[in-house]
């Protein structure tokens, strides 16, 4: 299993992923669901991946692939960011079109799921969820985030807290909660955890991390946020 979110807030982007891929009890392995691309002045693209690890992969190299021969349509010659969903969803459906057209469909679903953001100058920034059907969506106002994969147990707190004007620093503490309480609901996600920050505007990126689970910070935002919600789930009123 997978938990991926990412974050539109006027003042920039956030982007969280786990590093954990089950491939059944005594499988268990770790695998980068993030991938940039960028110019710095020009454009800065982050993709965030769930489902099939071998379709990602192969989009991952298609991509690269188009970039090096510089191909018509490519992430560096898009205009616009739903354009490079639109691309994004057309490699993912003939990647698993490669397995569903020679009939190799027995107890293997090929489907992956995106998430792609970033900003190309002259645009503003913006999110996209990309489905393996190759459609896709842009971010909500009201609900300015997206998640993919294990997307129950972190969404409360992002309901609560994440809105247009949340500052950069506290959406990626949000982001952090969010994939902390996942982890500890769901087995099969884990870290390392790998975030990325972008500020509106800057077009290069601000933050790269990579969260091993001992890492002292992750530590000691899992402690303080276990503290917080035992102090405040003791002072809710009693009902009388």
């Amino acid at each position: 299993m997978t938990y991926c979110l990412a974050i539109k807030i006027d003042a920039g982007l956030v982007f969280a992923s786990d590093s954990r891929t089950n491939a059944g009890p005594d499988q268990v392995s770790t695998y980068s669901k993030m991938r940039a691309w960028g110019t710095a002045g020009d454009r800065q693209i982050v993709m965030l991946s769930a489902g099939n690890l071998a379709t990602t992969q192969a989009v991952v190299t298609r991509i690269q692939r188009d970039i090096d021969e510089k191909v018509e349509l490519n992430l560096f010659s898009a205009r616009y960011m739903s354009e490079v969903a639109e691309y994004l969803g057309k490699l993912s459906v003939q990647q698993q079109s490669k397995h569903t057209d020679t009939g190799m469909t027995a107890g293997f679903n090929p489907e992956a799921t995106f998430i792609v953001g970033g900003q190309i100058s002259g645009e503003a920034p913006d999110l996209y969820m990309v489905y393996p059907q190759g459609n896709f969506i842009e971010v909500s106002e009201l609900s300015p985030f997206m998640q993919i994969g294990e997307t129950k147990y972190g969404k409360p707190i992002l309901d609560r807290i994440i809105h247009h004007d949340t500052s950069i620093n506290d959406a990626l503490r949000c982001a952090l909660v969010s994939m902390d309480s996942t982890i500890r609901s769901n087995v099969t996600v884990g870290p390392p955890i790998e975030i990325i920050t972008y500020l509106t505007d800057s077009l290069v990126l601000e933050k790269y991390r990579k969260l091993e689970a001992e890492d002292p910070y992750l530590q000691e935002l899992k402690l303080a946020w276990d503290e917080k919600l035992r102090q405040a789930f003791g002072e809710l009123p009693m009902l009388e």
